[in-house]
């Protein structure tokens, strides 16, 4: 693909995702009783990818530090 169709369509694509997550949470979005808010459910997902990116970076560090008490 060419490079400026490349960055349109990223464009479009985050401008659209932002606008999906806002409205989905601005307005009431219900399906079958169920609630659809996209931003609540990505701010979930980002804690939840923060707490286990942060455990598992202690983890490894701990691994590096047994194995240089190795040598």
């Amino acid at each position: 693909m060419n490079k400026w169709s490349e960055l349109f369509i990223g464009l479009i694509l985050l401008i659209g995702v932002i606008l999906v997550a806002w409205a989905s949470s601005a307005y009431n979005w219900t399906i079958l009783g169920k609630d659809l808010d996209f931003l609540h459910s990505a701010w979930v997902i980002f804690k939840g990818i923060l707490l286990w990116g942060v455990f598992f970076i202690g983890v490894f560090l701990i691994i590096l530090g047994i194995n240089d008490l190795k040598n």
